[in-house]
């Protein structure tokens, strides 16, 4: 079992003997999306900690985007539970990266694939490159915004 998973069962247990409903609700939701991804497809494996932080970064994401919507719709109750959510997803996140950071392992993928003469053209094969380095660590829609402002 991978040790991320392990942690996230550990912590639940945790949580449910502190009666603290937030947490407890949100590693539950968490460890349940993990075990779909897990039997998901033709075969069931066992994932990898890589994968399981692939896992919580949809799942963070998930939350971000619904915060933002009930925020938007005047829902602040259920936008303060979705944030909530999302923090508590982001203990398990590796940590983040700022925008010059991205910007900084974006330059160098360019420089790597010799993309830069390319254009927009070369946007798959310089993300190919990006993606691995930034996984759980960036949105992909930020890296991706940047890689097309260096192409263009």
């Amino acid at each position: 079992m991978s040790e991320l998973k392990d942690r996230l069962r550990t912590d639940l247990t945790t949580a449910i003997k502190s009666r603290d409903a937030v947490r407890s609700s949100t590693l539950r939701m968490v460890l349940s999306a993990i075990t779909n991804a897990e039997v998901a497809g033709k075969e069931a494996r066992e994932l990898s900690d890589d994968d399981v932080i692939g896992v919580l970064s949809t799942e963070a994401k998930k939350r971000r985007e619904a915060a933002t919507a009930f925020a938007d719709g005047g829902r602040t109750e259920l936008a303060d539970k979705e944030t909530a959510e999302a923090a508590v997803i982001a203990d398990y996140l590796p940590e983040q990266l700022d925008a010059a950071a991205i910007t900084e392992i974006v330059t160098a993928a360019i420089q790597q694939t010799g993309a830069a003469a390319e254009g927009m053209r070369a946007m798959g094969k310089v993300m190919g490159v990006v993606q691995p380095q930034v996984r759980g660590r960036a949105d992909g829609a930020a890296v991706a915004a940047e890689v097309k402002r260096q192409l263009e």
